[in-house]
């Protein structure tokens, strides 16, 4: 089916969001939080609230603008996502998100739909503000414009130096099955003879966003002293898919002042799994 193009520019609705703290908790297990990060797993600190949940109420109108572009959503995976902190997440919340199609471009076999979301809270002061790209596959071809550069000027040092800081975390075989529950219930990710009719014999693979929330996890670790509510904004583009049980490895390049450029690879192949990625933090 033909991608609509006449939508690029259009809102969705408003999407009110209640969440309470036992929303945040499930989804900072599903990004792999150990009992070493007791301030985003236990209500009797707050808890504190990792940024990346800002993918959570995003969901529901993002993919309703995503419907609005007619894509087919058994052939669409996250091509990235970009997060931008305006103020940390509370415990307990009603949000107002509401997204926008920015743009749809041709990648010749595939097509990509950049959608924009914010959230704030009901009086509109912002808490987040979020960017994803959503890869059509077998959408692309029609002779559109191919996607704008976009560089934010935060990169791995061309002569590589050793990274300032480097996390290595398991996960677990049950990652997905864990993470769809805080709202991704798409049967790629849980179901093999799903996964494989779409083009994934291996099986079930990993959320593209619970790599983005292992990312930011481990960039807290390494650049903010393990304080997530330190970080102001942090993007990955997915290159490589990560199944349940891989080992993930986020290096980082503090490359000056609340900037860090990163790398996140899986050591069971030895190969990046996302590119430009990138975290910015109170320094």
């Amino acid at each position: 089916m033909a991608l609509d193009l006449s939508v690029v520019g259009k809102h969705t609705e408003a999407h009110r969001v209640t969440y309470t703290w036992k929303d945040t908790v499930l989804y900072a297990l599903g990004i792999g939080a150990k009992k070493d990060e007791l301030d985003y797993l236990f209500e009797g600190r707050g808890p504190k609230v990792f940024p990346s949940f800002a993918v959570v109420p995003e969901f529901a109108p993002m993919f309703e603008a995503l419907r609005m572009t007619n894509a087919n959503f058994a052939m669409v995976v996250f091509g990235g996502e970009r997060v931008v902190m305006h103020r940390p997440f509370l415990p307990e919340a009603t949000v107002i998100a509401r997204s926008v199609v920015r743009g749809i471009y041709d990648l010749r076999k595939m097509a990509q739909v950049v959608i924009d979301t914010e959230i704030a809270d009901e009086k509109g002061e912002r808490f987040a503000t979020t960017t994803s790209s959503i890869i059509c596959r077998g959408e692309g071809g029609w002779g559109g414009e191919p996607p704008p550069k976009d560089d934010v000027g935060i990169a791995i040092p061309g002569d590589r130096p050793p990274p300032t800081f480097r996390v290595e975390e398991i996960t677990s075989p049950e990652q997905a099955l864990l993470y769809r529950l805080s709202g991704d219930v798409n049967p790629l990710h849980a179901d093999p003879e799903f996964a494989k009719t779409v083009g994934f014999e291996k099986g079930p693979i990993l959320h593209g966003l619970a790599t983005v929330g292992h990312m930011a996890r481990h960039a807290a670790k390494g650049a903010c002293g393990g304080n997530a509510q330190k970080l102001t904004g942090f993007e990955c583009q997915f290159r490589k898919p990560v199944w349940p049980g891989d080992t993930l490895v986020t290096e980082g390049w503090v490359v000056g002042p609340g900037k860090a450029a990163l790398r996140v690879s899986v050591k069971e192949r030895e190969e990046s799994v996302v590119a430009g990625a990138w975290c910015t933090f109170e320094a």
